[in-house]
């Protein structure tokens, strides 16, 4: 049986709403279970509803706005983002020692001092799931774009990160606003024991939050085990990209956001859509062998310091 410890909610949202809220486990939990239930066999509707059209035609006019401003960035950084060893320091310990949000106390912002490093030891096997009203041809993007983007992580971190339907342990969702019930049934059955209030997040969403993920520790508090990563369908093209870079990322353990961050997905300024050169470094920190789950600030420091003078340029 598996048991959860306190996790991660984070946020991603227009211009933007990112960050931390911890999961608390409410009831005795039980082990996951790796297939949807029984309302995706659902009869098919005859087309999304007027709110789902709406959302959509309002996420395009945010995209289109953010673009305009030079914002939504796809080049990874270049040379008008130079970033040191010592900015990768610095952000390091924002992004992956600090949360945003007060745990279990909603978007109320965190006050806390840093907490200890989180990552996965174990394989993660990630599965690409749909709701019944998303449309097919978004079905076949996201799903190659999902097995990609595990495939480059994989070699970033040097961590075994692949796409599998077979037992998945860290579940994407894609889900349309028309798809609560079934949102909110999936979300149970790959974390039995979620919090009320996150559980609400995801059958109340606001729109101003586009996509978020929650991960949790099934071994230990530190030691991920578990994460569900939920995106809107209604989201443009470029937008869903953006959401499958950041959360997936975010649910390997760099869950929070820093404004000095760049070129930084992790950066609540919207400037960078895709994982950047200076993320890349961050997650091949967080998974060299030498940073353990449950590792302190300070003693993660040193370690820190070394790998990023190193690999910096």
């Amino acid at each position: 049986m598996f048991r959860y410890f306190p996790g991660v909610l984070a946020l991603a949202g227009a211009l933007a709403l990112a960050g931390c809220d911890d999961l608390v486990t409410e009831d005795p939990p039980t082990k996951p279970q790796a297939r949807p239930n029984a309302m995706v066999r659902a009869p098919q509707p005859s087309g999304p509803s007027e709110a789902s059209q709406d959302l959509a035609r309002y996420y395009s006019r945010l995209e289109n706005d953010l673009v305009v401003q030079g914002l939504m960035r796809r080049d990874g950084g270049g040379v008008d983002t130079p970033f040191t060893d010592n900015d990768l320091l610095r952000n390091f310990v924002r992004i992956g020692f600090f949360e945003e949000y007060q745990r279990d106390k909603g978007l109320l912002p965190s006050q806390s001092g840093p907490v200890a490093i989180k990552k996965w030891t174990g394989p993660v096997r990630i599965g690409v799931e749909f709701g019944r009203n998303v449309p097919a041809d978004v079905k076949s993007s996201e799903r190659a774009r999902v097995a990609a983007y595990a495939s480059r992580l994989a070699r970033i971190t040097g961590h075994p990160i692949t796409v599998s339907n077979a037992s998945p342990n860290f579940v994407v969702l894609f889900m349309s606003n028309d798809d609560r019930a079934q949102s909110r049934a999936r979300a149970l059955e790959v974390i039995p024991a979620i919090a009320k209030s996150n559980l609400a997040i995801i059958t109340n969403l606001p729109r101003s939050t586009q996509c978020f993920v929650i991960s949790a520790g099934v071994r230990s508090e530190n030691d991920l085990g578990v994460a569900l990563a939920y995106i809107r369908s209604e989201l443009t093209d470029l937008q869903r990209l953006a959401c499958i870079h950041e959360e997936i990322a975010q649910g390997l353990g760099l869950t929070n956001d820093s404004p000095r961050a760049r070129p930084s997905i992790f950066n609540d300024d919207e400037e960078f859509a895709l994982l950047t050169t200076h993320d890349e470094m961050l997650l091949e920190a967080l998974y060299n062998p030498a940073l353990k789950p449950g590792m302190g600030l300070e003693e993660a420091r040193p370690i820190l310091r070394r790998l990023f003078e190193k690999g910096a340029s």
